[in-house]
């Protein structure tokens, strides 16, 4: 007797909740992965996600998860359950072009370790993610799901839009600066930056060693915490990760905390470049909060972060792509070939000083966790700019970054086009699942997944 499909539509399970219903039973890996699939054939030419999408290699991994459930084999905590992959990290059942074509037809021989802990985890590779030009500025051809005449963000455009659109439940990318914070709240999903080295980058392409960080995207706290979890772990390949305990971030991102956390807002030193929208937006938040949120200055040595920031980058740009700049600059875009040459003229003795800076300013940061539990901020100076041209500005998301801190974003705000914000919460460099405890404490009391703040002005598209 066959088993009754299941009434919801698979692509608006979580990846919890899909986990749990393929353990379950009451739905197969190849129903859900071929519910993926049919909304990608039914978006996709309207969004653009996807860089590689083979839907029979898909289908394929499916049905050898469902095969391995029905002999009773060890199942992971993302058993059958499909994430989008930025293509930047290499796999080696598809091409991998890091979005440039200096690098079109490039076949990998082996997986990201990212990618290994994900399979290893049961996860089924639906595909590679559209990265901006070598994960820096230059587009894709990603739009922004909510209003095609929008930019999703970047670099990982395509993940953050895979998940916006139910394309799929999960999607991994990476930042350096901005490049998963910032599509996650242009496209309404919530993004989590781990702390700096607790997921390895071997595979990945390497920009910037003290600066990159891999990300993730879902549509819940839960999922974020679930599969960042599963990729966490040393890894000897990559000299910044350590013999660790894998943190509980799933566990503790389910418990309330012990008493209702306190929200230290800062502006940081770029909040002249927030838009009128996000600015009355967070008051209105802030005010909302009420005892749970405080005002926390930063003090002047923090209005260097975006100009060091800028010296480590371009000087490690640099490096890291000086064969693509000798053998084929003229295929890079303007942007990214004037950032190389500014980082060729970077000076030993500055790049030292740029990252010498960073541990005085993680000693200032500790402060702000004396009395609070995590660090309330935008995520982006407003709502998703129109125009493809550009991917909008990271400057909410720099510091951050630059210090290795754990963040996360929100989709808790609307602006006056009726576009998502994010809402940015940081947390202490290592206390990750805290953060993600009190990330959930935000999202519950504020009214998930958007709370007082709503125009009545309407967006200028149909939303997905």
């Amino acid at each position: 007797m066959s088993r009754p499909k299941t009434e919801m539509d698979p692509t608006l399970l979580g990846a919890v909740e899909a986990a749990e219903a393929i353990r379950a039973g009451r739905i197969t890996s190849e129903e859900l992965v071929s519910a993926c699939l049919d909304r990608i054939a039914a978006v996709e030419e309207r969004v653009g996600a996807w860089a590689h999408l083979d839907p029979d290699l898909a289908l394929t991994q499916a049905r050898e998860a469902d095969l391995a459930r029905r002999e009773g084999r060890a199942l992971g905590p993302l058993h059958g359950v499909p994430v989008g992959v930025k293509d930047i990290f290499d796999t080696k059942d598809m091409p991998t072009e890091d979005g440039t074509v200096l690098h079109a037809g490039r076949r990998p021989e082996e997986d990201a370790t990212a990618v290994a802990r994900l399979r290893e985890a049961g996860a089924i590779i639906l595909g590679k993610t559209v990265t901006t030009e070598l994960a820096v500025y230059s587009p894709g051809k990603t739009r922004n799901p909510h209003d095609p005449e929008r930019t999703p963000g970047g670099s990982s455009s395509g993940s953050a839009a895979a998940v916006a659109a139910l394309m799929a439940p999960l999607a991994i990318g990476t930042q350096s600066n901005g490049s998963t914070i910032r599509p996650a709240s242009y496209c309404g999903v919530y993004g989590y930056k781990p702390s700096h080295g607790l997921i390895s980058r071997h595979l990945v392409l390497q920009q910037s060693r003290p600066l990159d960080q891999v990300g993730v995207f879902a549509r819940t706290i839960e999922d974020a915490a679930l599969v960042a979890e599963q990729m966490m772990a040393f890894d000897d390949h990559d000299p910044d990760t350590r013999p660790r305990a894998r943190p509980a971030l799933r566990k503790t991102a389910d418990e309330d905390p012990p008493v209702a956390p306190r929200l230290a807002f800062v502006k940081t030193a770029v909040w002249d470049q927030a838009d009128e929208d996000t600015k009355e937006a967070f008051a209105e938040l802030v005010a909302h909060l009420g005892d749970n949120a405080g005002g926390f200055e930063l003090p002047d040595m923090f209005r260097e972060t975006v100009s060091l920031h800028r010296t480590i980058m371009e000087a490690d740009l640099a490096r890291s792509f000086e064969q693509e700049y000798a053998r084929g600059k003229e295929r890079l875009s303007p942007v990214l070939r004037e950032m190389i040459e500014r980082g060729q003229k970077v000076l030993a003795v500055e790049y030292s000083r740029a990252l010498g800076q960073v541990p005085a300013f993680l000693r200032e940061l500790d402060k702000a966790f004396e009395w609070h539990d995590a660090i309330i901020t935008p995520a982006t100076t407003g709502e998703a700019p129109v125009g493809l041209e550009s991917t909008g500005s990271p400057v909410f998301c720099t510091l951050w970054t630059l210090c290795g801190m754990p963040a996360i974003t929100l989709p808790l705000l609307q602006g006056s086009h009726g576009m998502p914000m994010g809402v940015q919460l940081v947390g202490a460099k290592g206390d990750d699942a805290r953060l993600l405890r009190t990330a959930r404490w935000l999202a519950n009391f504020a009214g998930d997944p958007r709370p007082a703040r709503k125009k009545t002005r309407k967006p200028k598209r149909d939303r997905h």
